[in-house]
């Protein structure tokens, strides 16, 4: 990324396209923002819209606390809605 901060409106039009790549991510198992963020070469900030998006419409749950505070998101399966 070049460093600068993207206005929210240009962060949230790109959630649906990130949903399916963070979806693809967690196929691997549960994930930190952090860890989501590094994987997707995108800020940490902007991985936290789309995941607590996704968290809301309940595509993805926490799973865990790590050691350093961040809970781990899992893709929720079709079954457990």
């Amino acid at each position: 990324m070049d460093g600068r901060v993207r206005d929210i409106r240009e962060v949230i039009r790109e959630e649906m396209l990130m949903r399916d790549k963070i979806l693809d991510l967690l196929k691997d198992g549960p994930k930190t923002i952090p860890e989501i963020a590094r994987a997707l070469d995108r800020p940490g900030h902007e991985v936290m819209f789309w995941v607590m998006g996704m968290r809301k419409y309940g595509q993805v749950c926490e799973d865990e606390l790590t050691d350093e505070g961040y809970y781990r998101y899992r893709a929720v399966c079709k079954e457990e809605c």
